[in-house]
């Protein structure tokens, strides 16, 4: 059981951890221990999270996010096997808290009378400048 906040825990079933070899340093034991980890989390099936937190997870995981509903995270970034799971696990916590938290209603709003003055003011100046800038006439 993972425990992402007090009200909200993730049984075993729904994630799965895969251990691989990783790559970058290492040294000779690059090339035998497993220590990368890919972290499954079945989040589409997950009787866990309700149905906007569902949606919300989905659009914070991106390209995360595979066809049969499920989040990926992959992290080889130590040499510890241990340590990554920690890392890959963190990671999923996260991304879910943020999930969790519900958008603020986006109250639109209009520009004030001084702010649209001043951008037509800037807009004149700079058009003026740009004006002065024509072909330079012949004096005799």
């Amino acid at each position: 059981m993972m425990r992402i906040t007090d009200t909200l825990a993730l049984e075993d079933w729904e994630i799965t951890e895969v251990f691989s070899r990783s790559s970058g340093p290492g040294g000779q034991n690059v090339n035998k221990v497993s220590t990368a980890v890919d972290l499954r989390f079945e989040a589409e099936r997950s009787p866990s999270l309700p149905g906007p937190v569902k949606a919300r997870l989905k659009r914070l995981a991106g390209r995360r996010w595979t066809q049969e509903g499920a989040v990926l995270i992959r992290v080889e970034e130590t040499r510890s096997q241990a340590r990554n799971r920690e890392i890959a696990r963190e990671r999923l916590a996260e991304l879910i808290r943020k999930a969790l938290e519900k958008p603020k209603r986006r109250v639109p709003t209009r520009p004030t009378l001084g702010s649209q003055r001043r951008r037509i003011a800037a807009k004149k100046e700079r058009g003026a400048v740009k004006a002065l800038r024509g072909p330079v006439g012949e004096t005799d």
